[in-house]
């Protein structure tokens, strides 16, 4: 059965052909859906024979995700994201699965998903095993693209790998800001749509929720209840961070008002 994968690019020439390079000998047809890069991202992609569909760079970047898995024709599809590994363990693990997958009514994996972070993999604060839906058949996986943060939604049984994908996200701490700027930038959007006319009291009650018992509730979680602190002081960053994010996305939704 041939694979096809499938990534959304939008100006990551210092990602992509480290990623390309890690399927190269596993995917039998690549398309890349670009959000209209200013780099070399359309070039190295053609270099490595993907079949390359410029358009814009909405917000939800999971549109374009869906652009390019709409565009795969393969029996399989494999989607990834350009700051993603492909390990050859489990390259060889995803060419089995999918070879004895004829004689199982599967049609999704979800893959195990280890996440750099400022020097280190992650291991604790829910962080690893970070599962996520990225293997199914053609025409039985979609993403609703709604939330950065969504999963993909497959027609049918999953099951689950065991080899982890390889996730370089936050190699600095610039880096890390930046995406995490974006992503409090469309938590915003969320917190406008949910909050939408609200009373005196329940914009008060919106208030304590996302300034105080949010944040405090998920620094725990994160950091104690799932022993971030075992990760160092990497652990104790990204936990505490992940928690700032609900009050600096609840300003700028305030900001927003304005």
């Amino acid at each position: 059965m041939k694979i096809s994968i499938a990534l959304a690019t939008f100006n990551e020439e210092k990602n992509l052909k480290n990623c390309l390079e890690s399927i190269k000998d596993l995917a039998g047809e690549i398309v890349v859906v670009d959000g209209g890069s200013s780099d070399k991202t359309v070039k190295i992609a053609q270099d490595y024979g993907a079949r390359v569909i410029v358009t814009s760079n909405p917000p939800i970047f999971h549109i374009n995700k869906q652009k390019a898995i709409d565009a795969c024709s393969s029996d399989w599809i494999l989607q990834l994201d350009a700051d993603e590994r492909v390990t050859p363990e489990l390259a060889k693990e995803i060419r089995v699965t999918i070879e004895q997958s004829s004689n199982r009514a599967i049609n999704g994996f979800w893959i195990p998903r280890k996440n750099w972070f400022l020097g280190r993999f992650l291991t604790k604060g829910g962080q690893y095993p970070d599962y996520t839906l990225r293997l199914y058949r053609q025409g039985k996986g979609h993403l609703p693209c709604k939330s950065v943060h969504e999963q993909a939604e497959v027609t049918g049984k999953v099951d689950y790998l065991k080899n982890p994908l390889i996730h370089m996200a936050d190699v600095n701490f610039n880096q890390y800001l930046k995406r995490w700027n974006r992503y409090n930038d469309l938590l915003a959007d969320e917190i406008r749509e949910k909050l939408t006319n609200r009373t005196a009291i329940g914009k008060i009650i919106d208030f304590y929720f996302y300034n105080c018992i949010k944040p405090g509730w998920w620094f725990i979680l994160t950091y104690f209840r799932h022993k971030g602190f075992v990760d160092g002081w990497q652990g104790f960053v990204f936990s505490l961070f992940s928690s700032l994010k609900f009050p600096v996305a609840y300003y700028k939704y305030l900001r927003g008002k304005r």
